[in-house]
């Protein structure tokens, strides 16, 4: 029963990282709705909290977004042998398609079919970030409140859209300011419970 437990993970892990390497269509952001919903919803490996906490990190590291995501996620589960699993699965099904498909280049670069499923398929990889970025904002505004969401909102935009710094260098930011915020949180909590009658119900 515990040797096919195992597998059953095992195997959990190649098909859902295989999925999201084939089926992420455009590049490491595009991919993250794929691997969230595979993480989160489907095998409930980890929450929303701990999934946005983890692509943070992974966004303020080099490398692909995807690959690292896979890689921690394998770790998460089955350790190194899970994290070497999950990085092939996500992988290899990619690179094979790209070897095969290499003679065919040229043809598909200019081909008008190839060009209309690209333009197709971007409005469906748009509204799949839009529904991400939305529930972590709700997350956001559950633990920070509104007025600091649109605050920090309106922060990034100007960072990352009007002078243009680079988004690695914001997400470190952010995730220096999210730690001093909560130590400073839990400060003023401890702080309120040691005054006269600050525990009393």
């Amino acid at each position: 029963m515990a040797t096919s437990t195992i597998d059953r993970q095992y195997a959990q892990l190649a098909w859902a990282m295989g999925k999201t390497g084939v089926l992420g269509y455009g590049g490491g952001p595009s991919v993250i709705p794929l691997i969230r919903y595979e993480a989160v919803t489907k095998y409930r490996w980890m929450d929303d909290e701990e999934f946005g906490e983890i692509l943070a990190i992974a966004n303020a590291l080099p490398g692909p977004i995807a690959t690292k995501m896979a890689a921690y996620l394998g770790y998460r589960q089955k350790g190194i042998l899970g994290s070497i699993l999950s990085v092939l699965a996500h992988i290899v099904p990619s690179a094979i398609a790209m070897i095969a498909l290499l003679s065919f280049v040229d043809y598909l670069s200019n081909s008008d079919v190839v060009q209309g499923m690209i333009v197709a398929v971007m409005p469906v990889i748009s509204v799949m970030l839009g529904v991400m970025a939305y529930e972590f904002v709700k997350r956001a505004y559950k633990g920070l409140g509104k007025w600091m969401v649109v605050v920090f909102c309106g922060i990034s935009f100007a960072l990352l859209q009007l002078l243009a710094v680079h988004p690695a260098i914001v997400i470190v930011l952010f995730l220096a300011y999210g730690a001093v915020h909560f130590r400073f949180v839990e400060r003023l909590k401890a702080n309120k419970s040691r005054k006269p009658g600050g525990d009393a119900q």
